[in-house]
């Protein structure tokens, strides 16, 4: 027989929405505001803005971070939240939340010039792109740990 898959589980989708967005979003807060002042945004912008842009990349964050958990799940083929083999996830979330923030770097500081990096910024030549060290390793190290910090709370 075989398992129930993951998005039938209502108790893999309250831990989502009740352990693991609720771990993720702080820790996505505190990145964000700790990586200002690699971005020019930190010196050329208001207060207000700076506080909507945090505001607004955090809520970002959230999104893609579901949505990197989601294709994770779906391609790991999980069934309910107690089988869930939660290194297989972090492996595969890390990774996707990079790729797609390494394509939004790219998209919003050489192509759409929506914000530029301070010259404090290390950057990585990706594919002749010039990408910020700091939110790539965000991506490589929150969702891992959101996952660890949620899990340990998890029902299962």
């Amino acid at each position: 027989m075989k398992a129930t898959p993951w998005y039938r589980d209502r108790d893999a989708w309250g831990w989502i929405g009740l352990r693991f967005l609720p771990a993720f979003a702080p820790l996505m807060l505190a990145w964000e505001i700790a990586q200002l002042p690699l971005y020019t945004i930190w010196t050329e912008a208001s207060g207000v803005y700076i506080a909507f842009a945090v505001a607004h990349c955090t809520l970002g964050d959230l999104l893609i971070g579901g949505a990197a958990l989601f294709i994770a799940l779906l391609l790991t083929r999980e069934g309910g939240i107690a089988g869930w083999r939660w290194r297989r996830l972090a492996l595969l979330v890390a990774p996707l939340g990079v790729a797609y923030t390494a394509f939004s770097e790219w998209m919003n500081t050489e192509v759409l010039g929506s914000w530029a990096y301070a010259s404090s910024m290390p950057t990585v030549a990706i594919a002749g792109a010039e990408i910020g060290v700091a939110p790539l390793l965000q991506w490589l190290l929150v969702p891992p740990i959101a996952l660890a910090l949620a899990r340990r709370r998890a029902v299962a």
